[in-house]
């Protein structure tokens, strides 16, 4: 029989592939229309994939906590993305990316080793690669001195997505679709405000559907690879191997487009991969 422990790892990694090629998809789509315009038409599309999928094969529906977790849960990780956009889009990459997925995975983290106490040394030394391999995935290099707007955006998009790792956690403990459908709500619900707020709220961009379609199918299979992670096993251990995403999405952009990558880049993909022997053992 498989330990829980070892799916919970292969889910963690899947949930990072599936994030990857879903910003890769984002992206791409993004480049002829406003990004948070993508992010809402692509949760939307999770959400309706979610509300056909959850009365079909879900377990029982969790209590109203779990429920209320994971709609808070999707509110936070869109706000995640509103900073990360943002920050991306007014600061540098090289240290938006970076600096956010650091703190995304430290946060959780924290909480884990309060909460469940510390993994084995081995694992604790994969944890410290992995985060290593995260810095050197998302930066290029360079300049790394901050201007406030960055280290705001960086930080926002950081908590955000901390959060949800840690609400989604908690909503996953005892179903794991039904919290889906509830974050796919919670993210909808914030991410309209915020563009009716903003006065922004417009039809997604022409001759984009196809990649907006894939966006949100792969942002929900994140979802759902990362809510069966942390419910199978450690949460530190499923944030850490789910934020490796950057790696998915550069080995996207270089096959496809042709784009080169760094060496820093190349250190992080063969670091990531020490990172997952070590957590493995």
């Amino acid at each position: 029989m498989i330990n829980p422990e070892t799916v919970a790892i292969v889910c963690g990694l899947c949930s990072a592939i599936a994030w990857g090629a879903g910003d890769f998809a984002g992206g791409f789509a993004s480049r002829r229309g406003n990004a948070l315009t993508v992010v809402l038409f692509s949760q939307m599309l999770g959400g309706m994939l979610m509300l056909g999928l959850t009365p079909l094969f879900a377990e029982h529906a969790p209590d109203s906590r779990q429920i209320l977790s994971g709609m808070l849960a999707g509110g936070f990780g869109v706000l995640g993305l509103v900073g990360l956009y943002k920050g991306l889009a007014s600061g540098r990459m090289g240290l938006v990316a970076p600096l956010s997925a650091l703190v995304t995975a430290v946060i959780p983290m924290g909480f884990s080793f309060v909460v469940e106490g510390l993994p084995t040394t081995m694992q604790r030394f994969g944890l410290a690669a992995a985060i290593a391999a995260v810095w050197l995935l998302s930066s290029p290099g360079g300049d790394l001195r901050m201007q406030k707007g960055e280290l705001r955006l960086s930080l926002m998009a950081g908590l955000g997505f901390g959060l949800f790792f840690i609400l989604m956690d908690h909503a996953s403990s005892q179903a794991v679709l039904w919290p889906l459908l509830a974050s796919k709500t919670g993210a909808v619900a914030v991410m309209f405000l915020i563009l009716t707020a903003t006065r922004q709220l417009a039809a997604p961009p022409k001759g984009q559907v196809l990649f907006i379609v894939l966006a949100g199918i792969l942002d929900t299979a994140g979802t759902a690879a990362f809510a069966a992670a942390a419910h199978l096993g450690r949460l530190d251990l499923s944030t850490v191997l789910a934020s490796l995403y950057p790696a998915s999405t550069i080995l996207l952009a270089w096959l496809v487009f042709r784009e080169r990558l760094g060496r820093r880049q190349w250190c992080g993909v063969a670091t990531a991969i020490v990172a997952l022997v070590l957590i493995a053992v």
